[in-house]
C-alpha cells in the first residue's frame, strides 16, 4: 500500500525539466564504485550505518551492529559471521577502509574481532561485487570506514569511554585527533584509537560442572592514521591496526574428561595510500596493503596435562595496487585499476608453507546521459596461480521516474576462489579416525594411507580433484526507491536472484579400514537463492526532538537444484521416524539449504532531543525458523524435527548528555531468550552502563 500511494503521489506532481537538481544531499559512499558517490544516485542496494546510530545502539563489536540490519543474519560457525542474501559467511568480503581482513581459518571471518568505537560509518553492498573486489565478494561487501583526523587546524579533540555489564564484561576505549598546518599549503593530521575489551565468558549449561559456552577472554585493539597534505594535488595517508586476544579455554570432551589451555589470536595491517590529483580530470591512487593473522592453541587434558591439541595458523596477505580515475566529462567517468596479491599460509594441518598469487585488473565506466539516468558497467579479470582465470562483469542502471520515485537494477557475475583449506589441508583426526585432504594433497594422502595399510576402498580417483574450479554466480537485483512528498518517509524494495554453479562441497573419496571416511573437496552442487527485501524509514518531530521509525523484512528461498530435480522425479526418499518405512519426499516438505530463514525482520525506534541531551532506542529483531541438521538420513532439510525454532530479540538503550559527558544504559536481549543447543552465541539478557567524555581544546 505504501508503494502504491507513493507512486500515485509522485506521478501527480507537475513535471519540470530540472526538478532532480533540487533533491536533498545524500550520504556519500565509496564501496559500491570505489569512488565517492551520493548513495541516492547509486543503482545498487547499499545500506549505510553511521557512527551516530552505532553509538545510540550501544554496540561494541561489528556482529552486534550487523545483526540488526535488514537481510543480514549473524551465524555461528568457527566464530560469528554474516549471511547475506542466503550466502554463508565465507561469501561476503569484510573490508576496513577498502582493504580486506584476513583470517578465515574455516571460511568464517569472526566479526567479534572488530571494535566499532573508531568507525565513521559502515557500508553494506548486497549482491556480487567481484567486478571490483574479486574473490570472496560473491554475496556482497561490508566496508568499515574509520575515523580520520579532524578538519579544523590546530584543534585537538578526543574521547574516553568506559563500560561495564553482564558477565563481568568491561570495555575501555579512547581516541584523539589533531591536524596542523605545515608551510603554506601543507597539513599533517593524526588520529589514534585504543580499546580494551574483557569478558568472563558465559555458560548456557545447567549446574556448576558445566563448562563455559564462551571462555573468558581479553583483547586489545590499537589503530591509527597519519595524513600528510603536501599540496592540494598530493596527499598521503598511512593507517595501521593491531589486534590481540588471549583466551582461557575450558571445556568437556566426555562426561569424565575435561580439556583446558590458553589460546591466542593476533592480526595486524599496514596501509599507505598516496593520492595524486594530476588535474581536474585525472586522479591516480597508489595503495599498498600488508596484513597478517596468527592463532595458537595449546589444549591439554586437565587431569594429566597431556597434550590434547596443539595447533597454530599463520596467514599473510600483500597487495600493491594502482587506481586511475578519469573524468572524461561530467557525464562520463572511467575508473581503471591493476594490482598483485601474494598470499601465504602455514598451519599445523598443512604439510608446509603454502602460497598463491593473483594478478588482476579492473575497469568501471559510469555514464550519466541525463539527470534521470545512471548506468555503470564494469568488469575484473583475475589470473590466479592455482585455478583457472576468472572474468567478472557487472552492469547496473538507475532511472528516476520523478524526484520521488527511482527504479534500479543490476546483473553481475561473482566468484569465490578455493581457499587454502580446500587446496592444501592435510588432517588426520586421531580421536574420530577420519581424514581430510585438500585437492592438492589428496593424491599424496591416499598414497600414504595405502602404504600404512589404512585404506579399504577408493571411491573417487584423487586425480579428478586437481581441476577444482572457483565457485561462480549469476546475480540479478531489481528494485525501487520511493520518497514521500509530504513527510520524511522513504521506502525501498529489492528483488534478488542468485544462481551458483561449481559450488565446492566436501566429498567422500575413500574409506578406511576402521570404517571412517577420507574426505576431500570437489565442484558438485548447483544452488540458487532468491527473495525480496523491503525497507522503510519515517522521521517526524516530537516536541524539542525527533522520532525515527524504521523497519525491514526479507523473504528468502535457498535450495539445491539437484535436490529439487530429484524430488520432482521421485528419487528422493526419507525414513519415517515412527513407522521406519521409507517414503518419497514431497516438494512442499523440502525446506532448502540449512541455516537459512525464510522470514527475517527488524523494527527500530530512535528518539533524539539534542537540546535536552536525551536519546533512546528500542529495537526488535526477528529470525524465522531455519534448518539445523539432517535427522532422517537423507542429508536434506525435510521434516519439522530438523528446524531451529523462530525467535525475537529486543534491545533497548537510553542516554543523557551534559555538555561533554554522556551516560548511557541499556539491555540487549531484554527477554533473556536462549537456545543452548542450537544458538550458543545468544548469551541471554545482557545489561550494561557506560560513561563517555568527549573533549576539544
Amino acid at each position: 500500500m505504501s508503494l502504491f500511494l507513493l507512486l500515485m503521489l509522485s506521478f501527480a506532481q507537475p513535471s519540470q525539466n530540472d526538478t532532480l537538481k533540487a533533491r536533498p544531499i545524500d550520504e556519500v559512499v565509496v564501496t559500491a564504485t570505489r569512488n565517492e558517490r551520493p548513495m541516492g544516485a547509486l543503482p545498487l542496494p547499499v545500506t549505510v550505518i553511521p557512527s551516530k546510530q552505532i553509538q545510540q545502539m550501544g554496540s561494541l563489536r561489528l556482529n552486534d551492529v550487523l545483526r540488526e540490519q535488514t537481510g543480514l543474519a549473524v551465524v555461528t560457525d568457527h566464530g560469528q559471521g554474516i549471511q547475506v542474501q542466503g550466502f554463508g559467511p565465507d561469501y561476503t568480503l569484510i573490508l576496513v577502509d577498502g582493504e580486506p581482513i584476513v583470517g578465515r581459518t574455516a571460511g568464517t571471518l569472526d566479526l567479534t574481532r572488530l571494535a566499532v568505537g573508531n568507525i565513521k560509518q559502515i557500508e553494506v553492498v548486497k549482491g556480487p561485487s567481484s567486478s571490483l573486489y574479486g574473490s570472496e565478494a560473491l554475496a556482497g561487501v561490508v566496508n568499515i570506514i574509520t575515523q580520520t583526523p579532524g578538519s579544523e587546524l590546530n584543534q585537538a579533540k578526543g574521547s574516553l569511554s568506559a563500560r561495564y555489564g553482564a558477565n563481568q564484561t568491561s570495555d575501555l576505549s579512547g581516541d584523539v585527533s589533531k591536524q596542523w598546518a605545515v608551510g603554506r599549503s601543507g597539513r599533517v593530521g593524526v588520529y589514534a584509537f585504543v580499546d580494551r575489551y574483557q569478558s568472563a565468558g558465559y555458560s548456557l549449561g545447567n549446574g556448576s560442572t558445566q563448562a563455559q559456552t564462551v571462555a573468558p577472554f581479553t583483547n586489545y585493539t590499537a589503530s591509527g592514521r597519519l595524513t600528510f597534505t603536501f599540496s592540494s594535488k598530493l596527499k598521503l595517508a598511512v593507517s595501521g591496526r593491531f589486534f590481540s586476544e588471549s583466551q582461557s579455554n575450558d571445556f568437556i570432551v566426555s562426561p569424565d574428561t575435561k580439556v583446558s589451555g590458553p589460546g591466542t589470536v593476533r592480526d595486524y595491517n599496514l596501509n599507505p595510500v598516496l593520492t595524486h590529483q594530476v588535474s581536474a580530470n585525472w586522479k591516480i591512487t597508489y595503495r599498498y596493503y600488508h596484513t597478517g593473522y596468527y592463532t595458537n592453541t595449546d589444549l591439554r587434558y586437565t587431569a594429566t596435562r597431556e597434550e590434547y591439541d596443539a595447533s597454530f595458523f599463520r596467514q599473510t596477505f600483500n597487495r600493491p595496487e594502482v587506481v586511475v580515475e578519469q573524468i572524461i566529462n561530467p557525464k562520463n567517468i572511467l575508473t581503471t585499476g591493476a594490482g598483485f596479491i601474494a598470499e601465504g599460509v602455514e598451519a599445523t594441518r598443512y604439510t608446509d608453507h603454502k602460497q598463491f598469487n593473483t594478478t588482476y585488473g579492473f575497469a568501471q565506466y559510469e555514464w550519466m546521459p541525463s539527470l534521470r539516468w545512471t548506468v555503470i558497467a564494469g568488469g575484473r579479470y583475475d589470473a590466479h596461480s592455482q585455478y583457472a582465470s576468472q572474468f567478472s562483469p557487472k552492469l547496473s542502471a538507475r532511472y528516476a521516474l520523478s524526484p520521488l520515485v527511482a527504479l534500479r537494477g543490476s546483473v553481475g557475475v561473482g566468484f569465490k576462489a578455493p581457499d587454502f583449506r580446500q587446496l592444501y589441508l592435510n588432517f588426520d583426526n586421531a580421536v574420530a579416525g577420519y581424514s581430510v585432504f585438500g585437492t592438492q594433497e589428496a593424491a599424496a594422502g591416499i598414497a600414504r594411507l595405502r602404504q600404512q595399510g589404512q585404506l579399504a576402498e577408493v571411491v573417487l580417483d584423487p586425480s579428478q580433484l586437481t581441476t577444482i574450479q572457483a565457485e561462480r554466480s549469476m546475480a540479478y537485483n531489481v528494485g525501487a526507491q520511493l520518497k514521500s512528498p509530504v513527510s520524511a518517509l522513504t521506502v525501498s524494495v529489492n528483488l534478488f536472484r542468485n544462481d551458483i554453479r561449481d559450488l565446492i562441497e566436501t566429498q567422500v573419496i575413500a574409506r578406511k579400514t576402521n570404517g571412517q571416511n577420507v574426505f576431500s573437496y570437489n565442484n558438485l552442487n548447483r544452488v540458487f537463492t532468491q527473495g525480496a527485501e523491503l525497507e522503510s524509514s519515517w522521521r517526524w518531530a516530537v516536541g524539542t526532538g525527533s522520532l525515527t521509525l524504521s523497519g525491514g523484512y526479507q523473504y528468502l528461498i535457498a535450495k539445491d537444484k539437484a535436490v529439487v530435480e530429484g524430488i520432482k522425479s521421485g528419487t528422493v526418499y526419507r525414513r519415517n521416524p515412527e513407522t521406519l518405512v521409507s517414503e518419497r519426499v514431497k516438494t512442499a516438505e523440502y525446506g532448502g539449504l540449512f541455516n537459512r530463514s525464510r522470514h527475517m525482520a527488524n523494527l527500530k525506534l530512535f528518539y533524539e532531543s539534542p537540546k535536552r541531551g536525551l536519546s533512546a532506542s528500542l529495537r526488535a529483531v526477528y529470525r524465522g525458523k531455519y534448518g539445523y541438521a539432517d535427522r532422517d538420513g537423507n542429508l536434506i532439510l525435510d521434516s519439522d524435527g530438523e528446524y531451529v525454532r523462530s525467535y525475537m530479540l529486543y534491545n533497548v538503550s537510553a542516554a543523557k548528555t551534559w555538555k561533554a559527558l554522556t551516560l548511557q544504559a541499556g539491555v540487549d536481549n531484554l527477554t533473556g531468550y536462549t537456545d543452548p543447543s542450537y544458538i550458543p552465541n545468544l548469551a541471554g539478557r545482557l545489561w550494561y552502563t557506560s560513561l563517555r567524555w568527549a573533549w576539544k581544546s
